[in-house]
């Protein structure tokens, strides 16, 4: 029975969160939650290495949540990244200058599409 005892409580001592020196401790600088209970809340989280986050959502036409917001966060090289997002009936749509773009279309596909939308608007189709 001592030793089962024992085991437990070297288990327990193991499982102790551990205090790293070598990570910073981030303190938490806005915590501010508001649930309406109907659908609608606001959220607002911000941190001191300059985390952010802010939400606020309501009721969709379909029965879905629509949010909208928008969150930060460090960079390695010192700067921020920021996203502002809607995320609604129409599916999420965020929008930042760090997301990636399609490229620009050649000039040639433009002249074919160009080309094509003229045929049709002359009736000309193809099978």
């Amino acid at each position: 029975m001592k030793f089962v005892l024992l085991a437990c409580l070297a288990a327990v001592a193991a499982a102790a969160p551990q205090f790293d020196a070598s990570r910073p401790i981030v303190l938490v600088l806005r915590d501010d939650r508001q649930d309406n209970g109907d659908g609608n809340f606001n959220f607002a989280f911000e941190a001191d290495n300059g985390i952010y986050e802010e939400r606020s959502g309501s009721i969709g036409s379909l029965g879905q949540s629509n949010m909208q917001g928008s969150y930060r966060f460090p960079l390695p090289d010192g700067t921020f990244a920021e996203v502002r997002y809607v995320a609604d009936e129409n599916g999420f749509r965020p929008e930042s200058p760090l997301l990636p773009t399609p490229h620009p279309m050649p000039a040639h596909a433009l002249e074919q599409i160009r080309i094509a939308e003229e045929q049709r608007a002359r009736g000309i189709t193809f099978e």
